[in-house]
């Protein structure tokens, strides 16, 4: 295949550095782009959601009353698809709580309020991204040692789809992977959470990567980072030099942090319909969750907290916070300066893939990664209408699909006509939404008609 000018402009790879179809919303990460990430002070109190990834839920393993320290296991995740819990401050474990969480499912929780000394500040820092990460280290370990740590430690996707990564990094002889893809787009606008640690942790981020090459034996690893993002790049390069690992940079659209549409933008292969990376080769990844992996590999420590960016206009002080798991939203915000005169939507997440919420005691989840705070001037307001049939739907779905046929057969309630159309291969990336000039709320109607259709 001959080089494209974008491939020799930012370093040669097999795909185009981009894939057909997507939109090009406005990016508006200036609010917390250059926001160093700052520490939270430990919360009085955390509430632990025992179901937040895709899975089974957990199962509690501590009792009211107890006591527990940073890093113990409080939720065993007993299911292969599924993730365990750790504590993420010294304190005792209150009685069961049910809390209601970003996308309005209501699940069992473990509550613990906050007692003694706690980790934190530089200290926590230097634990979970700080310090030395070797590259040699890896070498060394069997490749079942590292999923075995992986799962132990309940890693899942930080990008947001919080798939338990054990399951992605386990040998199968079935399905020999030959690539790696660290996905660092974060194509999502607003969102700053990866950029920061890829400028912040870079090293923490190769030592994730390459542990996670020994454990699914691939022979190529990519970082794949948006052209936008400029510091990241030189970053992840000067971090990289001599590890093996090459920096693809692709070029800036949304959704280009698909794992279908990176794969395609930087190996030019394409996963089938209703597949997986593996049916290609492929295992894909998170920047920071491969962080995840390197700390719990290396230095035996469990996922307990996570960077959140709090941004938008609607935000007195936009940052990007170290935080973690099971805080609430609320005092995320209060730490940034709270609300300003002219806020109108909270949103978990981005603009395009986010929950919107109004309950400030929402936690925050493994797969919590922004919370974003639109004005009323940045919320699109469309009068809603009928479809007008104008086919741009169809033009930007970067899975070929017909997102106003999907969206008719679900208020409908016609499943067999959404199964035709293909609503499973859907996964939401609101590109229809954006550019519909009626004004139809798409997304929700797709997602409610996939929920039909998992139902029948």
């Amino acid at each position: 295949m001959a080089r494209s000018k974008h491939n020799k402009e930012f370093g040669w790879f097999p795909g185009p550095g981009t894939f057909e179809h997507g939109v090009h919303p406005r990016q508006r990460k200036t609010f917390s782009a250059d926001a160093a990430i700052e520490i939270m002070p430990t919360p009085d109190k955390v509430v632990i959601p025992l179901l937040q990834h895709i899975g089974g839920p957990c199962t509690p393993i501590v009792k009211p009353k107890q006591e527990v320290v940073f890093g113990d296991k409080i939720g065993e995740g007993e299911a292969f698809v599924s993730a365990s819990l750790h504590a993420p401050v010294n304190g005792v474990v209150q009685k069961m709580e049910v809390t209601t969480l970003a996308n309005g499912r209501h699940v069992q929780a473990i509550a613990i309020c906050s007692q003694g000394e706690q980790l934190s500040d530089q200290a926590l820092w230097d634990q979970l991204y700080g310090g030395k990460w070797p590259q040699k280290t890896y070498q060394s370990m069997e490749p079942e040692k590292i999923s075995e740590a992986i799962h132990d430690a309940g890693i899942v996707g930080l990008g947001g789809a919080a798939f338990p990564t054990h399951v992605k990094i386990t040998p199968d002889e079935n399905k020999p992977i030959h690539t790696l893809i660290v996905n660092g787009c974060e194509c999502e606008p607003y969102l700053t959470t990866d950029y920061r640690v890829m400028v912040e942790a870079p090293e923490a981020i190769v030592a994730g990567a390459m542990l996670a090459v020994r454990a699914v034996g691939a022979q190529k690893a990519y970082i794949g980072v948006e052209n936008n993002k400029l510091e990241a790049i030189a970053s992840l390069r000067l971090a990289a030099a001599g590890a093996g690992i090459k920096i693809a940079v692709v070029k800036t659209k949304y959704p280009q942090g698909s794992e279908k549409h990176l794969i395609k933008a930087i190996l030019d292969r394409e996963v089938p319909l209703g597949g997986l990376p593996s049916d290609v080769g492929v295992a894909m990844t998170n920047v920071a969750t491969v962080t995840s992996v390197a700390r719990a590999v290396m230095r035996s420590i469990p996922l307990t907290h996570r960077v959140v960016s709090v941004t938008g206009g609607g935000i007195v002080r936009p940052k990007n916070l170290l935080v973690p798991i099971g805080i609430p939203m609320g005092e995320l915000i209060d730490f940034c300066g709270g609300l300003s005169k002219t806020a109108a939507r909270m949103v978990a997440g981005g603009p395009m893939m986010g929950f919107a919420f109004t309950n400030r005691n929402t936690p925050v989840t493994k797969g919590t990664s922004g919370i974003t705070v639109l004005t009323h001037a940045e919320i699109r307001r469309v009068n809603q209408t009928v479809c007008v049939r104008c086919g741009r739907c169809a033009d930007v779905c970067p899975m070929n699909l017909v997102p106003t046929k999907l969206a008719m057969a679900s208020r409908l309630k016609e499943l067999n006509l959404a199964r035709t159309y293909n609503i499973m291969a859907c996964f939401e990336c609101g590109s229809c939404a954006h550019v519909c000039p009626a004004g139809l709320p798409l997304v929700q109607l797709i997602r409610t008609g996939k929920a039909l259709v998992a139902a029948a």
